[in-house]
């Protein structure tokens, strides 16, 4: 028996399968359609609503009757505007003009269409819908709307005293009813951000294999080295805008998970849709699976991927390049790969190497860097100053501190007109050896080079404060209770508002809490971190700690890459998206200690950084959706997907 979640369209020529417009699903050749089946069909005669659907039975359109008896009154409206080239973001096929001559065949209906978490919309379905795609009986008479269905699953995700709990029954509510999903994250973001990503989202992949269920995204291993092509072909949906692919080496500070990583790009692509507005069936998670270098894992009878030692050099990298070469082929040049949580020899390698050839980004390198640097040129309107007046110590010279110092340095040169290499002198960093000076210069890894300065060899953070006299400290070392008191008391002693970001994930890696920094600095601090940390009061006066999380920038930078038809990903467009993020900070909101605005407004704060991250697209000639809208904010907000159900087409004499 065929799967029942796809859609046949009959021609002339014969009966071929496409991808139903209840779920995009398999291809492939088609069996006869069973009788119970709903049958749809299509001509080209528009009614005055400008409807194009018709209905016919099963028998008529397998013996070719083309005629119809009356129309259906196609819902029409949709709760985000049409927008975007070929409507990209249009995000419900199902009630969309289907122009198909001359036939329609639609199949997805009755138990099927229940456990499509495209569409399925549970007790939602209206009498109507319920009589027209069989699905009388399968429901309980009662239909509730979606802010009812939104109310009552918070109120069960509440009741669980485990975050993983809550991650759980997040991942299992995107699997039944996709549009719930999102709806309930947007409307409920601050709250549930921490769930479906970091912190929560690294214990999930730590215990992946214990708590696999239904498989979530592709999972491109050695053995399919030879055939990725074929591998891309299998997933059901073909018009692919935004890829996260990982190879699980280095997931947040927790190190190697092998394929249990998937749980990062999952947990990305959600937030691409719910933050950014990209729809959810342009989104592919990755997981390039070359083996694990974790004994634990290798050890674990439910580990999922691959039981060997990672594989390197020429076999590693002609598996990447063999991916990379089959996106490009599958989805076209316009598609945008994010690397994710790669290890730093890797990382560093990859972006340069294909950041000339394809649409690239790399979040640990630069959507950290973007939204660090968005938090320091806020935090300028408290302390005062520019940038190029601040001297900035990084603790950590791997992938995000050199990503976030690079930036800096590339902001401060736009502002000044001083060379890049000039401006760098403002900026320290610190590894495992100590301060990264030039006498070391031999010995380092490429990446870190730049940022060999002249100086006396430092082997402590502390003795680096002390001899430095940074205002600003960053942490991105993934090494939890860095920052200790001596290290905060001695930057509160020459800074009257020192700042300091905490950002290494999960909270266990943070280099200092909220508490600490604030409590050692005698309240004086200007706080960030990487993940969340409560509200708390010192000495009477309530903090509120921003998260340096980079979901500000990565959801509206991809959006504004889309919606331009971008080609390439330039470094000026970070720092737009940064200055855009920096622009949404309000007064009230520094008075209570935030760099960063509240993620309550995040979908109006990505179409801001959309607009302005397209608009330097335009500027440098690299976008391709022509010509440009008048309007990119008003733009890129019409292009967001709508996590709102939408009525079904029916007939009246489906109802009995």
């Amino acid at each position: 028996m065929m799967s029942l979640n796809r859609s046949i369209f009959l021609s002339n020529a014969g009966i071929s399968s496409s991808s139903s417009p209840f779920t995009g699903r398999q291809r492939g050749s088609v069996p006869s359609v069973p009788s119970s089946l709903r049958v749809v069909a299509v001509n080209s005669n528009r009614d005055r609503n400008g409807s194009v659907l018709t209905e016919t039975t099963r028998k008529d359109a397998r013996d070719g009757a083309g005629s119809s008896s009356s129309a259906i009154d196609a819902d029409s409206k949709s709760t985000v505007a049409p927008g975007g080239p070929h409507d990209v973001y249009d995000e419900d096929a199902a009630t969309k003009e289907q122009v198909v001559t001359p036939w329609f065949v639609s199949v997805a209906s009755g138990y099927t269409l229940l456990r499509d978490p495209h569409h399925n919309k549970g007790l939602a379905f209206t009498d109507k819908e319920r009589g027209a795609h069989y699905l009388r009986g399968l429901l309980p008479p009662t239909v509730v709307s979606q802010e009812l269905q939104v109310k009552k699953m918070m109120h069960i995700i509440r009741q669980y005293q485990v975050p993983l709990q809550k991650y759980m029954a997040m991942m299992d509510l995107q699997e039944s009813n996709e549009k719930l999903f999102y709806k309930l994250l947007i409307d409920n973001v601050e709250e549930m951000l921490p769930i479906v990503y970091t912190p929560t989202v690294g214990e999930a992949c730590q215990k992946y294999g214990s708590i696999f269920g239904r498989p979530q995204g592709l999972y491109i291993s050695l053995k399919e080295k030879g055939c990725i092509h074929e591998v891309l072909r299998n997933w059901p949906e073909k018009n692919i805008e935004v890829i996260v692919v990982t190879d699980g080496e280095r997931i947040l500070g927790l190190g190697d998970l092998g394929c249990q990583g998937m749980g990062i790009p999952v947990g990305k692509l959600a937030l691409y849709t719910a933050l950014g507005g990209v729809r959810p069936s342009a989104c592919l998670p990755v997981t390039i699976d070359v083996g694990t270098n974790n004994e634990n894992l290798l050890n674990d009878e439910y580990y999922i991927g691959l039981r060997q030692r990672r594989a390197t050099g020429q076999e590693y990298a002609e598996l990447l390049h063999e991916f990379m070469s089959a996106v490009k082929q599958t989805y076209g040049e316009k598609v945008l790969i994010q690397f994710e949580d790669f290890a730093n020899h890797n990382a560093f390698d990859l972006l340069a190497k294909y950041s000339t050839t394809h649409l690239v980004f790399n979040d640990d390198i630069q959507g950290t860097a973007s939204v660090v640097l968005a938090g320091l040129v806020a935090s300028l309107k408290v302390v005062g100053g520019t940038l190029a007046d601040h001297t900035f110590l990084f603790l950590g010279a791997g992938e995000a501190g050199t990503g976030i110092a690079e930036l800096i340095a590339l902001e401060i040169s736009k502002q000044t007109n001083m060379p890049v290499e000039e401006t760098r002198k403002k900026v320290w960093l610190v590894d495992s050896k100590g301060l990264i000076v030039s006498s070391r210069r031999e010995s380092l890894q490429h990446f870190k080079k730049p940022w060999a300065h002249e100086h006396e060899p430092v082997k402590t953070l502390l003795d680096a404060v002390n001899d430095i006299k940074p205002t600003v400290l960053i942490g991105t070392s993934g090494v939890g209770r860095t920052f200790t008191k001596e290290v905060i008391e001695a930057m509160a002693s020459f800074n009257e508002k020192p700042i300091i970001l905490s950002l290494s994930n999960p909270t266990s890696q943070s280099e200092c809490t909220a508490e600490e920094a604030y409590t050692w600095s005698q309240g004086r601090a200007i706080f960030a971190s990487g993940s969340p940390f409560a509200p708390l009061e010192y000495e009477g006066k309530t903090f509120v700690p921003g998260q340096a999380n980079n979901a500000y920038i990565f959801p509206g930078l991809g959006l504004g890459l889309i919606m331009s038809g971008a080609i390439r990903v330039h470094d000026d467009m970070l720092l737009a998206a940064s200055e855009a993020l920096a622009a949404q900070v309000t007064q009230e909101n520094f008075d209570k200690g935030l760099i960063y605005p509240p993620f309550k407004n995040i979908r109006r704060i990505s179409a801001e950084i959309a607009a302005k991250v397209a608009a330097k697209a335009y500027e440098l000639g690299l976008a391709t959706r022509l010509p440009m809208p008048k309007d990119l904010v008003k733009h890129a907000e019409s292009c967001m997907y709508s996590p709102a159900y939408q009525n079904l087409p029916v007939k009246s004499w489906d109802l009995f």
